[in-house]
């Protein structure tokens, strides 16, 4: 797998909702960090970028135990946005937030027409404050 393969779809996907923010959920940032973790997508979607779900003060053990719905919840209520959508290729741990998220297809991603079609009908909810 290449590292963020679809993130040029994704930041085309984006462009019409310049309010719209990105928190990084990826184990990528455990293993680079989030300041270089961010270097490798396009500037277009870095720019949107304001933290991510993990963090260095973390105890890292426990927030890996965590199911990925958790890892979001917890900081979704941390950073309490007015909306949020998470995009996720990991089906677990949404129970309580399945209208929230958009499961990507297990190869290819957002590329996959009827993830990009949710992806899209999901996006619609962030017109109003864009």
């Amino acid at each position: 797998p290449v590292l963020f393969e679809h993130a040029d779809l994704l930041a085309d996907m984006l462009e019409p909702y310049p309010c719209l923010r990105v928190v990084l959920s990826t184990s990528w940032v455990r293993h680079y960090r989030y300041a270089r973790t961010v270097q490798f997508l396009p500037a277009t979607l870095a720019a949107r970028c304001v933290g991510a779900t993990y963090h260095s003060g973390m105890n890292r053990t426990w927030f890996e135990q965590l199911t990925r719905g958790a890892q979001v919840l917890g900081d979704v209520q941390r950073r309490k946005p007015s909306q949020w959508l998470a995009v996720d290729d990991v089906d677990e741990g949404w129970t309580h937030s399945q209208s929230q998220v958009v499961v990507t297809h297990p190869i290819e991603g957002i590329a996959h027409p009827p993830v990009r079609a949710a992806l899209t009908v999901a996006l619609e909810r962030f017109k109003e404050s864009s």
